[in-house]
């Protein structure tokens, strides 16, 4: 069953979950898009069926459909262990990893998605170039402000700073919280919550110095920096690395507030 859809926003209106196939199979509606071929110009919804196992993820069951019902069936995806991030998708309405979703934990029919608010190029592939764009600009390398202390010599993190930003090194560059966004969905030139954490990881890292942790607290302060967060927490919320996202955002709100208070 084919179902039309808008490919810009990837949604299908007025859908409800309905209960599993009486056959045990798992019914799968997967948005289907393709602007090279005449007949999938106009982006839709198909229904695949598979056999769920124990353990099976929405990745697994992707697989399952391409390698045995459809091999032009297209969608990301590399490590399968929640690390590399290609996979993040719109699962029933929410930005997951298709590799860490248990098909056993979603109601039936599992609806599977693009990530909205990114351009779709084939089937549950997107464009992310924007997003990239967003990290690189928050400058997300170690800079130091002083050389190494010793040729090849390690350059040493407290033990209490390595706790304080741990959290923040988690980033995998998914991009489902960038996705999840309003704000950044609305606002190309809003940094958007990846891009913030990344260069927070780096901004609270003690081995960067004074100066740098101030040019960086500016550069991520700027008009299209933190200010534009609205604290909707949605970023925090599918985070699959269970960052803290809205919270750093908020410390560097915080710390910037402090550095522009003036004494006399």
């Amino acid at each position: 069953m084919a179902e039309s859809v808008d490919p810009d926003t990837s949604r299908l209106k007025g859908s409800e979950t309905q209960p599993q196939a009486e056959d045990e199979t798992v019914e799968l509606q997967i948005f289907r898009y393709d602007p090279e071929v005449e007949s999938k110009t106009e982006a839709h919804f198909e229904d695949f069926h598979v056999q769920p196992h124990e353990g099976m993820t929405v990745l697994d069951a992707l697989i399952e459909a391409r390698d045995e019902q459809d091999p032009s069936l297209t969608f990301r995806h590399s490590c399968r262990q929640g690390v590399c991030g290609s996979d993040a998708l719109f699962i029933n309405g929410k930005q997951r990893l298709g590799c860490k979703t248990q098909i056993d934990e979603l109601s039936t029919p599992i609806r599977i998605e693009p990530l909205p608010h990114h351009p779709v190029v084939k089937d549950l592939v997107v464009d992310m170039d924007d997003f990239y764009e967003r990290m690189r600009a928050v400058e997300p390398y170690f800079d130091p402000d002083d050389p190494p202390p010793g040729e090849l010599e390690e350059r040493k993190q407290s033990r209490e700073n390595r706790e304080a930003i741990k959290l923040s090194t988690r980033c995998i560059w998914c991009g489902a919280c960038t996705s999840s966004c309003s704000i950044a969905a609305d606002e190309d030139v809003y940094l958007g919550p990846a891009a913030i954490n990344k260069g927070y990881r780096f901004y609270a890292d003690e081995r960067e110095g004074e100066d740098r942790k101030a040019k960086r607290l500016e550069l991520l302060t700027e008009t299209d920096g933190v200010w534009r967060c609205q604290t909707q927490f949605s970023c925090t919320t599918v985070c699959p690395q269970e960052i803290p996202l809205t919270e750093h955002i908020q410390q560097l709100k915080r710390d910037a507030t402090k550095a522009d208070l003036k004494f006399w």
